[in-house]
C-alpha cells in the first residue's frame, strides 16, 4: 500500500471511532488453499460503518440496497478473527452483536454477501425507512494492485440517497475502466488492505468543518456479552450520532421534528382561555371542574373547593390570604353551569405553584394520549414531559400507577385477561383439532400454568425435523412476572422451528419437570430425542427422568456467553480475540485428537480459561464424544424469536401476548412454506451450500482403490472413506449428516450421486412437509372495552373462574421474612380481652 492510501486509510479510520467498518465482498468466488484457508476471487467490495446499536434487519435491507439484491435471499458470512477456514453465517441481532464483540480490538472486518438479484424499492415504504446505526463507509470498487495508482476517485455508492454528483456513478463506468476489473481478495491480509485511497474530497471539507464547529459524535463504548440494553440508552446515542452525521455529510438518519412539545404548548394555552370570567357557562357541574382543572394548570396554582355540590362549587387559592376565588352555580331557568363571582388575582406570589397536583383522572388521560403514540414509554419518560409540558413535578409512583390505569383502559384489565383463559383453550383447540392444550389453576383459583403444542408444529417435528429439542426460558416481562418455557426444534434449513410453549407462574424444577410430561404426552414418538438445554438451568436430571432413552447436552450458545464472561486476564500468546475460535473448534471438533488440540490452544493463551472448560464434562458439549444428534453447528439464540414476540407486545394483557405468539406462529408457518416453494434444489438452501463447499475442496484430493467399497483419499493426510458404512476416517460426514470432502472425491471417481448420501432431514421434500400443515386463528377473540374496565368488571372477577397468580416476593423480601437462628416470633396479645393472634383494634369481643 502507497503512502498515499496509509494516509487515507488513516483519516477514515480516524472518523470512525467507535465503529466497526464492513468490507463487503459480492460478486466473486471462495478459491481453497492448501492449507485449507480460502481467498476470495473477483467481485467487488463496498464498506459500510456499524456501531454497537446496529439493528440486524436494518443492516441486512442496506445491504440489499446498496447491492441489488432481494432482501430475502440475502446471505451474509464471516470469518473469526485468526480463523480462515470457517465461514460463519448472520442470521440475527444476537450474530450480528457477537461478530461485533469478535472484531472489538478490529477498526475492520470482513463480510461476504450473496443472493438474489433484484431489489423491491418498495420494502422500504414498508419498513418506515427505519436504520438506525448504519452509515455508509464508502463504495469500494473492484479493482487489482496495478490499477490502483490510476484511480484516483471513488465512484460513488449504489444508494441514490449516498450519489455524490461531483463524481462518476457505478452505472457510468465503462466495462473496460479499472474499476471494473475483477480482483483477488486474500483473507490472510487486513480488512484495512482493501481499503484504498477512495475517500471523497467532498466528505473531508465536511468533516473539516465539523470539526471546525466543535461538534463531534460521541463515541460509543463497546460492552461485551451484555444480555440487557436500556433502550433508551440506545435512543440518546443515536441521537448524538444523528447531531453528528449530520455535519460530516452522508447520513442516512431522516430529520424528525418533534411535534409533542408543540402540541402540549397549544393545549397549555387553550387550557388558559378555560375559565373567561364571571358570565361563563357550562352545561354540567363536570364540565365547570374540568375546565377549572385545566385551568389551574396551565397557570400553575393549586386550589381547594370548599363547595363541591351538583348544584354550586366554590374555590379558593391554597394559599391562605390569596385573593384568588371562584364560584359557580346551577341556573335551572336557563339550564346552564354559570360563573357567578370571579377574582384572577393572585397575592401569593406563585406561592401555589409548588403545591400543584393534578387530579388522577386528568394524569391518567394525558398519560393515555402518550401511550397511544408511543406503547413502549417509559414511566421516567412519561414523568420528565409532564414536568417539560405541564410543569407539574410528580414522583415516580405516582405516574407508575398512572401508567397502569391508562394501559388497562387502552388495552384491557389485566386481570380479565387470566379469566378470558378457559374460554380461549377451548377457541383454541376447536380451531386447531389434534393440538395439546392444557390449563393448570390451583385450588385458590389463581392461574399456574398453560401448556400449548399446536398439532401441526407436532407433525412437522415428528415427520420432517431431526429428533433434536432445543429447552430455553424467556420473561414475559409483566407484573405478575410469569415466564415463557419453550422446546423448539431445528429444520432442515438450519431455522428455529417451534414444537410446544408453556407460560408459568414462577420457573423453578416443578414447573419443568410438569413442562416436560405435557411435551412427552404431545409428543409422542418412538424415535430417541436429544435435548440441549442452557447447562446454567440444571435440567438434566428431569430430562433424562422422564424422557429415559433420551440424549442431552448443553447449548454451544449459551455456554459460549458464559465462556467469554468468565475469561479473565492475563492472556499469552494470540490474544484473548482467538479463545471463542478455539473454543467453537473444540466443541464441533469430529475427533478427540483435534478436540485436545484445540484445549491446548487455549491453555497457552488462557490457563484460567482452561480449567474453567475442563470442568464441564466433555460428553455433554463437544462432537468428538457426543452419543446423540449432533447440534454442535448452531451457535445462535434458538429461542430469539419467541423473545422478540414477547418484546412487542410486553406491556398488553395475557390474552393479548397469547394471541400474538400465535399470530407469529402462523406467520412463520406460512411464509417458509411459501418462501421454500421456489427453491430448485434438492438439498435446503444452507446445506446445499455446505455441501457446494465441500465439493469444491474435493477437486484437489487424490483417490486410491483399496476395494469395491474402501477407498484411501491422499492429501495432507490419509483418510479412508467406506461406502457400506457410509463413513470417513475424518468422523466429519458422521457428524454433520453431509458427505464429506473426501466421500466426495470417492463419489467424482466412481460415478455416483452425492446427494443419495444425504441425510434426508436435509432434502427439500422434508423441508415441506415439516411446513405442510397449517396453524388456524381463534375466531372470535374478545374486544377491549375502549373506555376501560365495564360497570360489571368488578363483579364478573369476584365470580372469577381463573386469577392472576398470586405475587412472587424477591429474594431480597424473602431474607428479610426469614427466622434468624436464635430469634423467637413475637407474639401479638389484645389488651382489651387479653387474647393471642390479634391486638385491641381489631378485636371483636363484646365488653
Amino acid at each position: 500500500m502507497s503512502f498515499g492510501c496509509l494516509y487515507e486509510l488513516q483519516k477514515l479510520l480516524a472518523m470512525v471511532k467507535g465503529k466497526l467498518i464492513l468490507i463487503c465482498q459480492s460478486g466473486g468466488e471462495f478459491i481453497s488453499k492448501d492449507d485449507g484457508s480460502f481467498s476470495y476471487d473477483g467481485g467487488e467490495a463496498n464498506a459500510i460503518t456499524i456501531n454497537p446499536e446496529t439493528v440486524f434487519d436494518d443492516l441486512m435491507l442496506k445491504l440489499a440496497e446498496l447491492l441489488n439484491f432481494d432482501h430475502k435471499s440475502l446471505s451474509v458470512k464471516y470469518f473469526l478473527p485468526g480463523n480462515r477456514r470457517t465461514l460463519i453465517t448472520l442470521s440475527n441481532d444476537r450474530d450480528l452483536k457477537r461478530m461485533y464483540d469478535f472484531h472489538e480490538d478490529a477498526v475492520t472486518a470482513d463480510v461476504f454477501v450473496t443472493g438474489k438479484v433484484g431489489f423491491q424499492r418498495e420494502v422500504l415504504t414498508s419498513t418506515g425507512g427505519r436504520e438506525k446505526g448504519i452509515k455508509l463507509a464508502e463504495t469500494v470498487p473492484a479493482y487489482t494492485g496495478s490499477q490502483a495508482a490510476a484511480t484516483t476517485k471513488a465512484p460513488a455508492s449504489r444508494s441514490d440517497a449516498f450519489t455524490n454528483s461531483d463524481e462518476p456513478s457505478d452505472a457510468n463506468l465503462s466495462p473496460d475502466s479499472p474499476a471494473s476489473s475483477p480482483i483477488r481478495f486474500d483473507i490472510s491480509s487486513t480488512p484495512a488492505d482493501t481499503v484504498k485511497k477512495r475517500r471523497r474530497v467532498a466528505s473531508h471539507k465536511k468533516v473539516a468543518s465539523s470539526e471546525n464547529v466543535g461538534k463531534r459524535r460521541k463515541s460509543v463504548s463497546r460492552k461485551k456479552y451484555v444480555r440487557k440494553r436500556d433502550r433508551s440508552a440506545v435512543d440518546d446515542d443515536m441521537d448524538q450520532e444523528q447531531d453528528y452525521d449530520s455535519q460530516a455529510g452522508d447520513s442516512i438518519f431522516p430529520v424528525t421534528v418533534d411535534n409533542s412539545i408543540v402540541s402540549a404548548e397549544n393545549t397549555v394555552a387553550a387550557w388558559k382561555d378555560g375559565i373567561t370570567g364571571v358570565g361563563q357557562e357550562f352545561n354540567s357541574v363536570h364540565e365547570f371542574r374540568d375546565a377549572l382543572h385545566k385551568y389551574a394548570i396551565a397557570h400553575r396554582f393549586k386550589y381547594r373547593l370548599k363547595k363541591n355540590e351538583k348544584s354550586r362549587a366554590s374555590g379558593t387559592c391554597t394559599v391562605e390570604g390569596c385573593s384568588w376565588r371562584i364560584y359557580a352555580s346551577w341556573v335551572p331557568s336557563e339550564e346552564v353551569f354559570k360563573i357567578k363571582k370571579m377574582n384572577k388575582t393572585h397575592t401569593c406570589g406563585g406561592e401555589s405553584r409548588k403545591a400543584a397536583q393534578p387530579t388522577r383522572s386528568w394524569l391518567v388521560g394525558i398519560i393515555k394520549d402518550k401511550l397511544r403514540e408511543n406503547p413502549h414509554c417509559k414511566t421516567k419518560e412519561i414523568t420528565e414531559s409532564i414536568h417539560r409540558d405541564f410543569g407539574i413535578e410528580l414522583n415516580y409512583t405516582q405516574v407508575w400507577r398512572g401508567v397502569l390505569d391508562a394501559r388497562e383502559r387502552l388495552q384491557g384489565s389485566y386481570k380479565e385477561a387470566y379469566n378470558q383463559l378457559p374460554w380461549f383453550c377451548d377457541k383454541l383447540s376447536e380451531a386447531n383439532p389434534g393440538s395439546f392444550v392444557q390449563l393448570s389453576i390451583g385450588d385458590d383459583k389463581r392461574f399456574q400454568n398453560l401448556f400449548v403444542s399446536f398439532q401441526a408444529s407436532v407433525h412437522g417435528f415428528q415427520n420432517g425435523c431431526r429428533p433434536l429439542l432445543f429447552l430455553d426460558s424467556t420473561s414475559l416481562k409483566s407484573k405478575h412476572r410469569e415466564t415463557l418455557l419453550t422446546a423448539t426444534a431445528v429444520d432442515g434449513n438450519d431455522g428455529a422451528f417451534p414444537v410446544a410453549f408453556a407460560i408459568v407462574d414462577i420457573e423453578n424444577d416443578d414447573k419443568w419437570h410438569w413442562f416436560l410430561e405435557q411435551l412427552r404426552s404431545a409428543v409422542s414418538t418412538s424415535q430417541t430425542i436429544t435435548f440441549v438445554t442452557d447447562k446454567q438451568k440444571g435440567l438434566m436430571k428431569s430430562v433424562l427422568n422422564i424422557f429415559e432413552n433420551a440424549h442431552h447436552g448443553y447449548s454451544i450458545f449459551h455456554l459460549l456467553d458464559e465462556f467469554m464472561i468468565s475469561l479473565k486476564g492475563p492472556f499469552h500468546g494470540q490474544g484473548k480475540s482467538t479463545l471463542p475460535v478455539n473454543f467453537l473448534a473444540a466443541a464441533q471438533a469430529a475427533r478427540l485428537d483435534v478436540f485436545r488440540n484445540s484445549l491446548e490452544q487455549i491453555k497457552r493463551v488462557s490457563l484460567g480459561a482452561y480449567e474453567w472448560l475442563i470442568q464441564i464434562e466433555p460428553e455433554y458439549w463437544t462432537n468428538a464424544v457426543f452419543n446423540g444428534e449432533s447440534y454442535h453447528q448452531i451457535t445462535f439464540d434458538v429461542a430469539e424469536s419467541y423473545a422478540n414476540w414477547v418484546e412487542e407486545v410486553r406491556e398488553r394483557p395475557l390474552i393479548k401476548k397469547l394471541e400474538t405468539i400465535l399470530g407469529k406462529m402462523m406467520e412463520l408457518m406460512n411464509n417458509r412454506l411459501r418462501d421454500s416453494s421456489g427453491w430448485s434444489t434438492k438439498l435446503t438452501p444452507v446445506k446445499e451450500e455446505k455441501l457446494k463447499e465441500e465439493t469444491h475442496k474435493a477437486r484437489l484430493l487424490r483417490v486410491l482403490f483399496s476395494s469395491e467399497t474402501l477407498f484411501e483419499v491422499h492429501n495432507d493426510s490419509t483418510n479412508v472413506v467406506d461406502m457400506d458404512k457410509q463413513s470417513c476416517s475424518c468422523l466429519e460426514w458422521k457428524v454433520t449428516g453431509l458427505p464429506c470432502r473426501h466421500a466426495i472425491a470417492v463419489f467424482n471417481v466412481t460415478k455416483r450421486s452425492v446427494y443419495d448420501y444425504c441425510s434426508r432431514y436435509f432434502n427439500v421434500d422434508m423441508y415441506h412437509i415439516a411446513y405442510s400443515k397449517s396453524i388456524n386463528p381463534v375466531a372470535g377473540l374478545l374486544s377491549t372495552p375502549a373506555d376501560g374496565k365495564s360497570k360489571s368488571a368488578k363483579a364478573k372477577l369476584e365470580n372469577a373462574d381463573v386469577l392472576p397468580p398470586s405475587a412472587t416476593k424477591s429474594s431480597s423480601q424473602q431474607k428479610r421474612k426469614r427466622k434468624r437462628d436464635g430469634l423467637i416470633e413475637r407474639t401479638v396479645t389484645c389488651t382489651k380481652c387479653l387474647g393471642v393472634g390479634h391486638n385491641k383494634v381489631s378485636c371483636k369481643q363484646v365488653m
